[in-house]
């Protein structure tokens, strides 16, 4: 069982990018790390995005995609789906916080499922959403 901080996290897409990464060593060190230091969410939104860069960018086949996802689903201890409350919650945050929609769904995702920090490198380090959930660049 791994040591875990009290905080429950909700990893962004780029956390599980880093994490299969072969041209970024630090970054998927940290990616790693932080999966080792929390209980770790992501949602169906992340998986999707992953599987997103992994098809256009990496240009990896569906067998390793699936295999990889597998293994994502192994070192987190769970993931959510989206469901139209989260579309409602993420609508109200765009409103409040000004972020693109998809980051406001990951930020209604990590609200929605306790998560006390939100690990990604695409929005304002240390920033507090609704005075309840940090947001913290892992890589920075």
């Amino acid at each position: 069982m791994k040591p875990m901080n009290d905080a429950k996290a909700f990893l962004d897409t780029n956390v599980l990018v880093y994490l299969y990464t072969e041209d970024e060593p630090k970054k998927q060190n940290a990616a790693g790390e932080t999966l080792d230091r929390h209980f770790c969410v992501v949602s169906t939104q992340v998986l999707n995005e992953v599987c997103n860069v992994w098809l256009n960018k990496w240009k990896w086949n569906g067998s390793k995609i699936r295999q990889h996802l597998d293994n994502i689903e192994t070192v987190c201890d769970e993931v959510i789906g989206i469901q139209r409350y989260t579309i409602d919650k993420a609508l109200a945050l765009k409103d409040l916080y000004g972020y693109s929609y998809y980051d406001c769904l990951i930020l209604a995702s990590a609200l929605e499922s306790g998560c006390e920090i939100l690990y990604t490198e695409d929005m304002a380090n240390q920033q507090i959403i609704e005075n309840r959930l940090k947001i913290i660049n892992p890589f920075g």
